[in-house]
């Protein structure tokens, strides 16, 4: 009894601690940059940011209508309360472990921008000279909140709420931080290797997709029978917030309202338009019908394949990148049905894979005509980025992988990751949130009745 007071308590005490710490930072004024800023860079990086903030509760949507109407609520919300738990962590510690002070290329002091100070008060970051550092932490920190919450479809329909956010929060300090200073650091050991990753495709997707799998095998199969989608349209409205979001995801990463970054949005739509066409039409090849679901899941596919190579391609090779994803991604998430592996939306697939499409593409079809600071891919006759990109996979692709399976079973050991059978098949909504989703009304019943409303009510939140 004490231990479960203790377990109710303690998260919100860590918080009310960290708050009040806080008060301590001190208030330094913010830096002038005089004529280092960029009004038109300000600003759209500034729209930017907020656009990738949009993914976020996009991608709630496209995974709340994929899975069971039992667990929309608790889906959505597992991607949603990261927007919350990162940022509180990247406040306090997580960006000065990304981008902080480089200790050995390997990971960022803490001791650089502890709760953020500084930050207001520092030069502009090397690689967006003209933009205060404080709008590219803040810039950052939308690529920090969706990467854990990409590894929620993975584990979907059974994992306790707590001990996701427990992953959440290890899985930001212990895996993306480091990984994001290998990568972005100018001191990285990966940006020093050579490796290009314009927005994401390591940092992001990769490290998402292979925690996912983690996830996946150290959670082990559903109990519940697997059922057709709860809500599509819920999809289809995910996946235009997705898409919409990944403009400035991947022509935000530009840092600047250039040529660079109109370059990145082309190619960034041209990608997921192949890719979703791609998977559409693919499935009709094996004996399938076009479905609504089909096409979203192939643009998606291609908004991760091109996040990588956005600032490096030109629109004609991003249509090859959206095409080849689009169809090892489809051949691979078929295999997997095949398996013991219950990837619940199939993110490994999806995200792993096609970040890993994407790194490697990036290592054929990258031109220095487009950019000048990258390199000249395999396409061009120039092998040593592509070998390097191979390398950086390899890296990031083991690290992500065994770093997350241990966080998901020392999670395991300090409390279950796992929601009985009987919570289960009862659905997490009601089980872990006292919530239920009917027909798209919010019911809530502290006695643990629900009363399904008529579907010409207006929504409403009942607490009967």
């Amino acid at each position: 009894m004490e231990m479960s007071l203790f377990k109710r308590i303690a998260p919100f005490a860590v918080l009310v601690v960290v708050c009040l710490a806080s008060l301590f930072t001190p208030t330094l004024a913010n830096f002038k940059g005089g004529s280092v800023y960029n009004g038109a860079d300000i600003t759209w990086v500034l729209v930017a940011t907020a656009l990738v903030f949009l993914m976020t509760p996009g991608l709630a949507f496209f995974y709340g209508g994929m899975v069971n109407r039992r667990n929309v609520l608790s889906t959505m919300i597992k991607s949603f309360i990261a927007t919350g738990v990162v940022t509180v962590i990247w406040v306090v510690i997580g960006f000065s472990l990304a981008f902080g002070k480089s200790m050995g290329g390997f990971i960022g002091s803490p001791l650089t921008y502890p709760f953020f100070s500084g930050v207001n008060s520092s030069a502009p970051w090397t690689g967006g000279a003209t933009i205060p550092l404080l709008l590219f932490a803040l810039f950052q920190l939308k690529f920090a909140v969706i990467t854990p919450a990409l590894v929620v479809g993975a584990v979907a329909e059974r994992i306790r709420f707590n001990a996701y956010i427990l992953f959440i929060a290890l899985f930001s300090l212990l895996v993306y931080a480091p990984i994001a200073h290998w990568t972005w650091h100018p001191d990285g050991f990966l940006y020093k290797l050579g490796v290009l990753d314009f927005a994401g495709g390591t940092v992001v997707h990769i490290s998402a997709g292979c925690a996912a799998l983690a996830g996946a095998l150290a959670l082990k199969r559903r109990n519940s029978e697997v059922t057709h989608p709860a809500n599509i349209p819920y999809v289809v409205l995910g996946t235009g917030l997705l898409w919409f979001g990944w403009f400035g995801f991947n022509a935000g990463s530009a840092l600047a309202a250039n040529d660079l970054a109109v370059g990145a949005f082309a190619a960034t739509n041209t990608a997921a338009a192949s890719a979703g066409v791609a998977w559409m039409l693919f499935d009709v090849v094996r004996g399938k019908k076009p479905s609504a679901l089909g096409f979203c899941i192939g643009a998606v596919v291609g908004l991760v394949a091109i996040t990588p190579a956005a600032g490096y391609v030109g629109v004609p090779q991003s249509l090859v990148i959206g095409l080849t994803a689009a169809l090892i991604s489809n051949l691979a998430a078929h295999a997997k049905s095949k398996t013991g592996v219950d990837d619940t939306l199939d993110v490994f697939p999806c995200h792993g894979l096609g970040g890993i499409v994407g790194m490697i593409l990036t290592g054929v079809f990258a031109s220095k005509v487009l950019n000048p600071s990258g390199a000249n891919g395999l396409w061009y006759g120039d092998t040593a980025l592509f070998l390097t990109q191979l390398k950086g996979l390899g890296i990031v692709v083991g690290y992500s992988f065994t770093v997350s399976y241990l966080i998901f079973k020392l999670i395991n050991v300090l409390s279950p990751l796992r929601v009985t059978r009987q919570e289960e098949l009862v659905g997490l909504d009601e089980s872990q949130h006292g919530e239920k989703y009917v027909q798209g009304t919010l019911l809530v019943d502290s006695n643990g009745t629900f009363e399904q409303k008529s579907a010409n009510e207006p929504f409403s939140v009942s607490n009967r």
